[in-house]
């Protein structure tokens, strides 16, 4: 379970230091990166957020908040809290045309930074749970690498950087994005900033 929730964190963190991301879109308080390496897709949203970056570090990490801003989250039951910065989520999420809905069973790691120069981090990735096997109704999905990174600004005011590292198989979901339209990114970022103030 360490070397998991280790390798979770150390997964994000090396996600964020590659060098290559390319600027796609930029509004006021939201820019748009990506980054592309064979046929793993990444994408970083950095968002501009009016509250301090502790109290951003608790709403995000609380995964069953998730739902009220990301219309890709159906529902978020938490199983089970391995310690306290460790706990394992089931995640629903909707249909898209001729597809099942889809499942996640993820761990969510978070870490306070030790520095004050360093980020909150909020990392998550897919895990196996023998007490929650595929079912017939879902189609289960993976989450290689994902979450979030947040730097203080301000005593008022914080960068929060959501990253998502994509495979072939969630493709679907953002091709339709990324072809022209990060409209559907930019939509929940601004759900994000407004559910975070």
């Amino acid at each position: 379970q360490a070397y998991v929730s280790y390798s979770n964190i150390a997964a994000l963190t090396h996600l964020a230091a590659k060098p290559g991301w390319v600027i796609t879109s930029t509004l006021d308080d939201i820019k748009i990166w990506t980054h592309e390496e064979g046929d793993v897709l990444s994408f970083k949203v950095e968002m501009q957020v009016k509250i301090p970056s502790h109290l951003a570090f608790s709403l995000l990490s609380d995964f069953t908040f998730r739902q009220q801003w990301d219309k890709h989250f159906i529902t978020c039951e938490a199983l089970q809290a391995v310690n306290e910065d460790e706990k394992i989520y089931y995640v629903t999420s909707p249909s898209m045309t001729g597809h099942k809905p889809r499942d996640f069973v993820i761990l969510v790691s978070r870490r306070q930074p030790c520095k004050p120069s360093e980020p909150y981090i909020v990392a998550v990735k897919s895990v196996t749970l023998t007490s929650m096997p595929p079912s017939l109704e879902y189609c289960r999905s993976e989450i290689l690498c994902a979450g979030f990174q947040i730097y203080s600004d301000s005593n008022s005011s914080c960068t929060v950087c959501y990253f998502n590292q994509v495979t072939s198989g969630v493709m679907p979901y953002l091709a339709a994005n990324l072809t022209g339209s990060s409209k559907s990114i930019e939509d929940t970022a601004l759900e994000c900033i407004k559910f975070l103030e």
